[in-house]
C-alpha cells in the first residue's frame, strides 16, 4: 500500500495539479501532427507494438471483436484507480479536466468541434440517442442494410409501435449496392443508418457517397463507425455525416463502456434529449438550482455521472493512435490484410471478403477446410486469436501486428488439415 501512496503522490503533482501536461501534444488536429517515425522516415510500428502488452504472449488478430487495451490505456486505468484509492474525490476536478481534453482530442480526430461530441457508454447508446430522440411521425421510415450488426437494427425496429418502418435492404455476398439502398428511400425516409464497415464481410462503404445518397432523398445519415473509427481517416467538416457513434473497445484500443457520439451542430435541437440528468444542464454543479436549461452542446446527452476511468483510458489510446497518424495506420492495416489474403489464398483458403480498392478494410473473412468453430478454438489453444462469424473465420489485424504473425496463423492452419 505504501508504494501505491508514493506513486499516487507523484501522479497527483504531474496530472492533477498540471492536468494538461500529459496531453500537451494533442491540442492540434491529428492530421497536422507529424507521425512517429523511425530512422528511415517511416512510421515506427515496432514502437507501436511495444505499447501493446498483449503482443508479448498472443497473436491477436481479433480487433473487430473486443481488442486488447493499449499499454497507455492500462497505465491511465491504474493511475485513476490509485488516485481514487488514495485521494478520493479531492482529485475529481483534475479527472474532469482531463476528460475535457480527451473530448477535444476525439473531436479533432474526426474534424469536429468540441461541442459536437458526446462521450457515451457504447455504440448502442449513441444510436438510441437518435432513434429515441428524433421527432418521428407515423408513416416515417428508416433505411438500413439487412446485414447490419444487431445494434444498428434493433433500436430502429423498436420504433414500429410509433408507426415507423425499418426497411432492411438485402446485401449479396457482403457487397453493398448503393442503387438498391437509394431505391428503398422515399419522401418519408428520415434516417439512413449504415455501418462504415460491415462487421462480418469487411466491406467498407464510401462515407461521402452514403451522405450524398441520404441527403439527395431529404434524409439524414447515421453512421455506425465502430469498425472504422480510429484507423481510417474521416473529416466530418468535409464529409457531411449527420450522426455518428462508436464504442472504443475495438480499433480504438480502449475499454468496453467508453465511446463517442457525434452530431452535426445544426441538429442539436432536432433530437429530444432522453436519459437526462444533472450533467445535461448548464448549471450542472449547482444542485439547488432546478431549471431544465440544457447545455448548448452534445454534452447535454451525457446524462449523469461520467465513466471517468473508461474515458481516461480511451483517451490514452486515442493519443497513441493519433501520434502515429490515422492515415498511416490505415495504410499499414490494408497492407497487412492484403498480405493475409494473398498468403491465405496460396495456402488453400477461400477469401469471402470483397477486396476491391477502397472497399477494403481491416476485416478479412475466409473459409478453411474443416469445422470453422473448432478451428478457432484450436488456434486459441496456440495463442492465436481470431473470430468465428457467419460460418467463417475472421481476422482483423491492427497496425502493430506483423507479417510474421500472419505466417504463424497460416502455419497453424496448415498443421490442422
Amino acid at each position: 500500500m505504501a508504494g501505491c501512496v508514493e506513486r499516487c503522490e507523484q501522479y497527483f503533482v504531474a496530472y492533477v495539479l498540471c492536468p494538461c501536461t500529459w496531453l500537451s501534444e494533442l491540442t492540434g488536429p491529428a492530421s497536422k501532427r507529424a507521425p512517429r517515425v523511425n530512422g528511415n522516415g517511416m512510421p515506427d510500428w515496432n514502437a507501436f507494438r511495444r505499447q501493446m502488452p498483449v503482443a508479448q504472449r498472443l497473436v491477436y488478430l481479433d480487433h473487430a471483436a473486443v481488442a486488447p487495451i493499449s499499454g497507455p490505456a492500462c497505465d491511465a486505468t491504474v493511475t485513476w484507480a490509485e488516485e481514487a484509492a488514495v485521494h478520493g474525490a479531492t482529485v475529481w476536478s483534475g479527472w474532469s479536466r482531463r476528460v475535457q481534453d480527451i473530448r477535444r482530442v476525439a473531436a479533432r480526430m474526426i474534424g469536429a468541434s468540441d461541442d459536437e461530441l458526446a462521450l457515451v457508454k457504447n455504440t448502442t447508446a449513441g444510436i438510441c440517442l437518435v432513434a429515441e430522440g428524433y421527432p418521428w411521425q407515423s408513416g416515417d421510415n428508416v433505411v438500413t442494410l439487412a446485414n447490419e450488426f444487431p445494434s444498428n437494427l434493433y433500436p430502429w425496429m423498436n420504433l414500429a409501435s410509433r408507426g415507423v418502418e425499418t426497411r432492411r435492404v438485402p446485401v449479396n455476398d457482403g457487397r453493398v449496392d448503393l442503387a438498391q439502398l437509394a431505391a428503398a428511400c422515399d419522401d418519408r425516409t428520415r434516417i439512413v443508418a449504415v455501418s462504415w464497415v460491415g462487421f462480418a464481410s469487411g466491406w467498407r462503404n464510401d462515407v461521402d457517397q452514403l451522405a450524398a445518397l441520404a441527403h439527395d432523398h431529404g434524409a439524414l445519415l447515421f453512421l455506425d463507425a465502430i469498425q472504422g473509427l480510429g484507423i481510417f481517416p474521416l473529416d466530418v467538416g468535409r464529409t457531411p455525416v449527420d450522426f455518428l457513434a462508436a464504442d472504443g473497445h475495438k480499433w480504438m484500443l480502449g475499454p468496453e463502456g467508453a465511446g463517442l457520439f457525434y452530431l452535426r451542430r445544426e441538429h442539436l435541437d432536432l433530437l429530444h434529449p432522453w436519459g437526462v440528468g444533472w450533467h445535461s444542464v448548464v448549471h450542472e454543479h449547482d444542485f439547488d438550482r432546478i431549471q431544465l436549461d440544457f447545455k448548448p452542446s452534445a454534452a447535454r446527452f451525457e446524462g449523469g455521472s461520467e465513466n471517468m476511468v473508461g474515458n481516461l483510458a480511451l483517451g490514452a489510446s486515442l493519443e497513441l493512435l493519433t501520434s502515429f497518424g490515422i492515415p498511416q495506420i490505415a495504410q499499414r492495416i490494408l497492407q497487412l490484410t492484403d498480405l493475409a489474403c494473398e498468403r491465405l489464398t496460396a495456402a488453400g483458403a477461400t477469401i469471402a471478403s470483397i477486396r476491391d480498392g477502397d472497399h477494403r478494410s481491416g476485416i478479412v473473412s475466409f473459409t478453411w477446410p474443416g469445422d470453422m468453430s473448432a478451428l478457432r478454438e484450436k488456434l486459441l489453444r496456440q495463442n492465436i486469436v481470431v473470430s468465428y462469424r457467419g460460418g467463417r473465420l475472421r481476422i482483423s489485424p491492427h497496425a502493430y501486428n506483423t507479417e510474421e504473425e500472419i505466417d504463424r496463423l497460416i502455419e497453424a492452419l496448415q498443421n490442422m488439415k
